[in-house]
């Protein structure tokens, strides 16, 4: 009998142990639930100027960053950092990946586009190498989102407006996107390869169809840019427009998670 009482606690003991596990879940996950999967993504842009947000007195002038954020539902929230003139070097070094990597959270996203101002070999404050340092300065955007558990994506850089006779667009940033091919896998990031989209839309519109995508005004046209504008590098709120779709498609072809959250 004293054995036999002894096997009734025993079970008795399990089978409370098994309730107190059951009713823990019950209270708790809900709770885990919300904090995982209900919590709203917030997607991080660090770029350049062509990724940039401009106040109203430069408008038209945009870049696809500052668009990027009518693509999704409310589930995303799009946080742009990108400031003109930064290279992946210089953005580091003034501290503005560190503000990113403060605020971001697991499940987030970092998208990074970096190149037009890493080619600049007369400036060492932003001159990056492409098969060297420049990979070097991209790990530390890889790896720092990854250690906050988001996920990193590389964007290779959009051609500027520049055609050669025969109607084909010019390729004005030598080793930077295939570098960033490369990198990405390396380290099994997903790379959305906007200098290969850009291209064929580029050589579609052709010379003078491109002319709407840039800030190309005749004098007079807007009042912020009285005296007209060429610009081969920057866009228009439409051209803006338009590169924020290829990002998004791009983001739908690497099949992330984040593309459950776009508009139709």
């Amino acid at each position: 009998m004293e054995t036999s009482g002894t096997t009734l606690g025993h079970e008795l003991a399990i089978i409370a142990l098994f309730v107190t596990l059951i009713v823990f879940g019950l209270h708790c996950s809900p709770a885990m639930a919300t904090e995982t999967t209900d919590r709203p993504i917030t997607v991080y842009l660090a770029g350049d100027s062509t990724v940039a947000s401009y106040a109203a007195n430069r408008a038209p002038l945009t870049g696809w960053g500052q668009v990027l954020q009518r693509f999704f539902t409310d589930a995303v929230t799009v946080k742009n950092h990108a400031v003109s003139g930064r290279s992946s070097k210089s953005f580091i070094d003034e501290g503005r990946l560190d503000a990113i990597l403060r605020q971001i959270q697991p499940g987030d996203y970092l998208l990074v586009q970096f190149a037009h101002n890493d080619e600049k070999a007369d400036d060492p404050n932003r001159y990056t190498e492409p098969r060297t340092t420049f990979k070097t300065y991209l790990r530390q955007y890889i790896e720092g989102a990854r250690a906050k558990g988001a996920h990193p994506v590389l964007i290779t850089p959009m051609h500027r407006r520049q055609f050669l006779p025969d109607g084909t667009i010019r390729f004005s940033h030598g080793a930077y996107p295939q570098a960033i091919l490369e990198l990405g896998a390396q380290m099994q990031v997903p790379v959305i390869d906007l200098h290969r989209k850009s291209q064929v839309l580029f050589e579609k519109l052709g010379p003078e169809g491109t002319k709407r995508i840039f800030l190309w005004l005749e004098k007079g046209e807007h009042p912020n840019y009285p005296d007209g504008k060429e610009d081969n590098t920057h866009f228009s709120e439409y051209g803006a427009i338009e590169l924020a779709r290829l990002v998004v498609e791009g983001i739908k072809e690497a099949n992330l998670p984040l593309a459950e959250h776009l508009r139709d």
